[in-house]
């Protein structure tokens, strides 16, 4: 990629066909430039999670929120953060709320203020965090090195060996029929439809055993992160494609071991990629025919990349040993193709959404909510649409509609 300097200070920007990375270290106000985690709330503040305690960043006033041993919140169990979860939904605790998983439980605050703690005596399965998730219900799934752990704001309910690998979860998703997927260290991943539990590993296509990140698509597809590539199962559940060079490795090596995956509003797949034995790494991004990379050499922060997580705008933040990374919304013209008689109004909503496409059909509309969950679906052709929303709970959605000649992709609040 051609790349232009156009900013050296503590913030440095670089401009990449006309894209920018901009990246933040302890010098701009992290408390650590070893980032092990990080998330975004729906205010678009980013949250980053150390060994040395919790920190949220707003970008647009450039202030930092740090919660540590030292304070604000009594109680913190340990600094050494290895999950953070900004929830979208208010229902499970009354609002929305941030959790940290450490060694030794997740963690929540309340207004005490403290924190409230849950680990294997009172709720979890087990103390060891390795992710974080919600649901569309407000649900929280703590996958742990034991199981995983679902909590509904006012109990739990525990799964584990020999329902799940007995190696633990490493990770949460959901399809659109409200299906979970679990992602095991080991043992592949597993499909649990609410009665039955099937397991889908190598003997199935799968790429490797060791699963690290989990992702289902607007389109129902799975993206299995593992530690040689991407495999994506079908809607269907009955096959697998392979993506192993998503990152170009300097050669002979072409290993592409997965940290995270996150979806923008267009629908292309982000991932970030380490090898460790080689110091090497990056992000990638699928547009629906190829994989695009960013590196060191591009302007990332640095080399160790431990996860990414994308905004409302598509600005995608990238976590590494050595700061954060923040790349540039890129457009995409043909995805998010426009038709010039297309309207969609008001937004924000509060009870009805308005589609006008002209004098031209539209064929389809689909909703997800921000945990790319299916929450309203209608393929009556026409070329107005009166959706109420009224019983959507408040928050980030997107609206994709099908016309004869593209797909029209809008972000929508609901109040």
């Amino acid at each position: 990629m051609k790349k232009k300097m156009i900013l050296i200070i503590s913030v440095i920007a670089l401009q990449i066909n006309a894209q920018t990375i901009t990246n933040y270290t302890t010098a701009d106000g992290l408390i650590s430039d070893f980032v092990e985690c990080i998330d975004v709330d729906a205010n678009d503040n980013i949250w980053f999670g150390t060994s040395v305690g919790a920190q949220g960043f707003n970008p647009s006033s450039f202030s930092w929120e740090t919660y540590n041993l030292a304070g604000p919140l009594s109680g913190m169990v340990s600094e050494n953060i290895k999950e953070i979860k900004l929830t979208k939904y208010p229902q499970t605790l009354g609002q929305e709320q941030f959790w940290i998983g450490t060694d030794f439980g997740v963690q929540v605050p309340n207004s005490n203020p403290s924190w409230i703690t849950y680990n294997n005596t009172n709720g979890l399965i087990g103390n060891q965090i390795k992710s974080i998730d919600e649901d569309e219900n407000g649900g929280i799934w703590i996958g742990t090195n034991q199981g995983v752990s679902y909590f509904n704001g006012n109990s739990w309910v525990s799964y584990s060996s020999p329902d799940l690998h007995w190696s633990g979860v490493n990770a949460t998703a959901f399809d659109s029929n409200g299906d979970k997927w679990f992602a095991s260290p080991l043992g592949g991943i597993t499909h649990f439809d609410g009665t039955t539990f099937t397991p889908y590993d190598t003997a199935n296509g799968l790429l490797s055993q060791y699963v690290t990140a989990l992702l289902v698509d607007d389109q129902d597809n799975k993206w299995v992160g593992t530690s040689s590539g991407m495999s994506v199962l079908d809607a269907s559940n009955t096959s697998f494609t392979q993506h192993t060079r998503m990152y170009i490795m300097p050669p002979p090596d072409t290993l592409n071991p997965v940290v995270d995956i996150a979806m923008d509003s267009y629908g292309r797949i982000w991932t970030a990629i380490y090898v460790g034995y080689l110091a090497e790494g990056g992000v990638a991004y699928w547009d629906g025919n190829q994989w695009e990379d960013f590196h060191v050499s591009d302007g990332l922060v640095g080399p160790n990349v431990r996860g990414l997580v994308i905004d409302s705008d598509n600005n995608v933040w990238v976590a590494t040993s050595t700061g954060v990374s923040k790349i540039s919304a890129i457009a995409s013209a043909l995805v998010a193709a426009e038709i010039a008689t297309f309207n969609l109004f008001p937004n924000p909503i509060n009870d009805v959404l308005y589609l006008n496409n002209g004098t031209q059909d539209i064929q389809q509309v689909k909703i997800y909510n921000n945990l790319g969950a299916l929450v309203y679906s209608n393929n009556n052709k026409k070329q107005q649409y009166k959706i109420d929303v009224s019983s959507f709970y408040h928050g980030l959605y997107y609206v994709n509609v099908h016309c004869s000649d593209a797909i029209i992709r809008k972000k929508i609040v609901i109040n």
